[in-house]
């Protein structure tokens, strides 16, 4: 599994270690030079997947966030079990010709190429305020992406929540003083 670094704000919290140690990097993946952080262990371990869960819902819990938008793919995963137990709906940021109906697009530059995300129209009503939830930020794009998309649609983004951040690629910069909330540094 893969060497991570804890957020100190989480040292103590004993259910970390054990999302840590289910996390895999795989090297050279999608493409040589990149060291990718697999989640899908994570999945596999079904303690270590409710705690990561658990540890976003309790921060989430009371901050009147009405939207938990998920970014593909992996924000899919994080995402709908978060929306429900805060009680917000969910809304899926995919990427081109995936959503059936209108869409608005936008489109970013990722560590290894560039992407486009999509969002239905009306999903958002003006004023809601919002959750990004992603598995991991590198460069920042995807989230700045799925930033773009919400604002666009009148919502307030409050915060993006990642269970991992590749530090060395500068991505929170990016964000432009959006809060974002991880569990974990990958290094």
């Amino acid at each position: 599994m893969g060497e991570m670094a804890v957020r100190e704000e989480k040292e103590q919290d004993p259910r970390i270690p054990r999302i840590v140690s289910c996390i895999r990097v795989v090297p050279d993946f999608p493409k040589k030079g990149i060291m990718f952080q697999d989640i899908t262990t994570l999945l596999l371990d079904p303690k270590a997947f409710k705690d990561t869960v658990d540890l976003f819902v309790e921060r989430y819990t009371g901050r009147d966030i009405c939207v938990v938008a998920g970014v593909e793919a992996r924000g899919l995963i994080f995402g709908p079990p978060i929306a429900l137990a805060i009680g917000a709906k969910f809304i899926p940021l995919r990427k081109p010709r995936k959503l059936p109906g209108e869409v608005i697009s936008e489109n970013y530059i990722l560590e290894y190429g560039t992407d486009c995300l999509e969002m239905h129209v009306g999903a958002v009503q003006p004023g809601e305020r919002a959750l990004v939830v992603d598995d991991l930020i590198a460069t920042g794009g995807t989230l700045c992406a799925a930033i773009s998309l919400l604002e666009r649609a009148g919502a307030e983004v409050v915060e993006c929540a990642c269970v991992i951040e590749l530090p060395e690629l500068k991505g929170r910069e990016k964000l432009h003083g959006k809060p974002l909330y991880i569990l974990m540094e990958s290094r």
